[in-house]
């Protein structure tokens, strides 16, 4: 039995649509043993983090730091107790806790994952943390269903907190701190930068998994490529082919709504941003092969790709997360161990490069997060409610704050394809 209540914001309820959110607005029921037993662990924690976390009853705990406000202390327990980091995700969606700096917050508690949970709970990981749904694994159909839930959503939204380019991933800049004006520059920089990896260039027959909305494959094209690029999102394609179409490069892209599985041909150079994620450990042998298989002899793949730390990768892997329920439903971050190792064992490709570049994509979520921020209303008037913007901010806040702790980075990989003629 679990009881419906409305969270709130510094005293104030939040309504929310039971229908759209039942898990936010349905607080999970637990046992008064294990929501103290919550509260004594969380307490614990909390009493070792430079982090001032307040109570209702202006009880604080932590060391000092960034503030966090707990405005329901019953309700987060439970969550979190029940629920473990997807409680608190749904906790703050819920209104029950809140931080002025939600990004400064999030990043002391990215930095300190590994010892929030005591040894030995975190050894049985495996019988507490919640399970991936069966439901989203990345099958060829399943594949499709999740990245529709959120590459689908609304072109309209993206436009709303992206720069021209509509480029969803990390830019690459000159120099920090970063500011609007300058992320479509810092955004071609990066497409550049991955296009000469690849030695993309006149009459380059390039394969492009993951379209976004096709700001890659224009520049490929406008350096006379010939680019065949797949999406599983209608949305992107839709609009990816419009501004191909527009840019009058027509005739030298073709985007087609395609799983990476499906793909035919042969090209000199396989391209792929921030992808990887969206394919799920069990087919990742899957979709190197299909690069191996898909490019010539003497070719070039060029990748961008968020990873984590191997043993924390290995820990989380067979998990359910807040960021896999409402966010990348079936997706996965993978390690630079976990790519190299799958590279070696199932293709036969050699990793030639890697360069990382994890405070770029802090910088560029950060240009994101206040962009979304700043255009509240317009997203509320394209029927986005306040929980969804909500879980939004709390999804690139909690983005930034892993880029920001060393928690995730980005790479670039450049694999090469031995030519035995030569």
């Amino acid at each position: 039995m679990r009881t419906a209540e409305p969270g709130s914001i510094a005293g104030r309820r939040m309504d929310v649509n039971p229908e759209l959110w039942p898990d936010v607005v349905d607080r999970p029921d637990a046992s008064r043993a294990r929501t103290a037993l919550t509260r004594a662990l969380v307490s614990r924690a909390l009493e070792r983090l430079p982090l001032r976390v307040r109570f209702p009853d202006g009880t604080q705990l932590g060391l000092g730091g960034p503030l966090v406000e707990i405005h329901d202390p019953e309700a987060f327990h439970r969550r979190v107790g029940t629920q473990g980091l997807i409680g608190f995700g749904e906790s703050y969606m819920a209104g029950e806790w809140d931080a002025p700096d939600l990004v400064a917050a999030l990043t002391v508690l990215a930095g300190s994952l590994a010892e929030l949970i005591p040894a030995p709970l975190q050894k049985l990981r495996g019988l507490w943390a919640p399970k991936q749904p069966g439901a989203q694994r990345n099958t060829p159909g399943g594949a499709r269903d999740n990245i529709s839930r959120h590459y689908d959503l609304s072109n309209e939204l993206f436009a709303l907190f992206l720069d021209d380019t509509l480029s969803y991933s990390a830019a690459l800049f000159r120099g920090f701190p970063a500011t609007w004006p300058l992320l479509a520059t810092a955004q071609h920089r990066k497409i550049d930068r991955l296009l000469d990896l690849a030695e993309v260039g006149e009459g380059t027959r390039l394969l492009e998994i993951g379209t976004g909305w096709g700001e890659l494959a224009l520049r490929a094209a406008a350096r006379g490529a010939h680019v065949t690029s797949l999406t599983l999102s209608s949305e992107q394609r839709d609009l990816a082919r419009e501004r191909i179409r527009e840019a009058g490069h027509a005739d030298r892209v073709s985007v087609e709504l395609c799983d990476y599985r499906e793909a035919t041909g042969t090209y000199d150079a396989v391209l792929s941003v921030e992808m990887i994620e969206a394919v799920g450990v069990e087919f990742w042998p899957v979709y190197f092969r299909t690069i191996d298989a898909r490019l010539a002899p003497g070719g070039r793949a060029a990748l961008q790709a968020i990873t984590m730390p191997h043993e924390r990768m290995l820990a989380a892997r067979h998990t359910f997360t807040w960021i896999q329920k409402y966010i990348f439903p079936g997706g996965q971050v993978p390690s630079v161990e976990a790519v190299e190792e799958t590279v070696r064992d199932h293709t036969q490709l050699a990793v030639t490069r890697r360069d990382a570049h994890g405070a770029h994509y802090a910088e560029t979520l950060r240009l994101w997060r206040e962009r979304f921020t700043e255009r509240a209303d317009e997203v509320d008037a394209l029927g986005f409610d306040e929980t969804f913007r909500r879980m939004w901010t709390f999804y690139l806040s909690y983005s930034e704050a892993g880029f920001r702790s060393g928690y995730l980075d980005v790479q670039h990989f450049l694999f090469t394809k031995e030519n035995p003629s030569r």
